[in-house]
Parts: structure tokens; C-alpha cells; sequence
């Protein structure tokens, strides 16, 4: 699944426990009609991945949905729902290299152009 959006926030890298579980988040609002600040956790080395971002940034984010169960000291389910990322791609570094085309000036105009060819194109 995909999260495309802007982001809003990048959190710092967070550690819990002895064995250093890491954890960061990232929070992108979407661009619809009722635009929606989905916050998604990066673990462990995938945390490096938001270091080359910024807020601001548009951005595609691949993630997964996890869940989970946990038994209460009364005896009782309970379920929770995260989203992780795996994957962060740069949406304005995906368009087009516009900035490789020569200027416009470049060219030189035709001069033989005539409205009274027959228009021979298919479509």
C-alpha cells in the first residue's frame, strides 16, 4: 500500500528497551477533498530513511498495516493498528528533468510554414 501526501512532520529517532528497538515517525497530510495526517512509524534501520527529507517535501510512502492482539490483566482482547513505512520516494525528484531542455531562443524559426498545406496527420 502507498501514503501520498506532503509532509508535516518528521520525528526524532526514539529508543525503548536494552536491546535498542528504534523507533521515528513521520506524519504526511494527503491532498483530498478532507485531507487526512496519517502518522507512520519507520523501525529499526528503516529510521535512516527519513534523513534525507524535510517538511514541505511531497512525498510516496510505501507501508504496511500491522496488528496486534494483547490480553489485559483482566483477561480481556485488545487490538491495535499501526502503520509502518518501508519505503520513501521523493515525488518532486520523480517529474520530469525539465532543467536539461535548451531554451526556446535556441531554435530557429521555420520560415517555409504555409496554412495552405494539406493536413495529412491521422488524428
Amino acid at each position: 500500500m502507498e501514503v501520498i501526501g506532503k509532509i508535516k512532520l518528521i520525528g526524532e529517532v526514539q529508543t525503548f528497551g536494552s536491546n535498542g528497538f528504534r523507533k521515528r515517525e513521520l506524519v504526511v497530510t494527503t491532498d483530498e477533498q478532507y485531507p487526512q495526517m496519517i502518522m507512520i512509524e519507520f523501525i529499526q534501520d528503516k529510521c535512516d530513511l527519513l534523513n534525507n527529507y524535510a517538511v514541505g517535501q511531497d512525498v510516496k510512502v510505501s507501508i504496511n498495516l500491522r496488528g496486534r492482539e494483547w490480553i489485559n490483566p483482566q483477561g480481556e482482547a485488545k487490538y491495535f493498528n499501526s502503520i509502518q513505512g518501508w519505503r520513501i520516494e521523493n515525488l518532486s525528484q520523480s517529474a520530469p528533468n525539465q532543467g536539461n531542455l535548451p531554451p526556446v531562443d535556441q531554435f530557429q524559426q521555420a520560415s517555409n510554414v504555409s496554412d495552405a498545406e494539406p493536413d495529412d496527420l491521422p488524428f
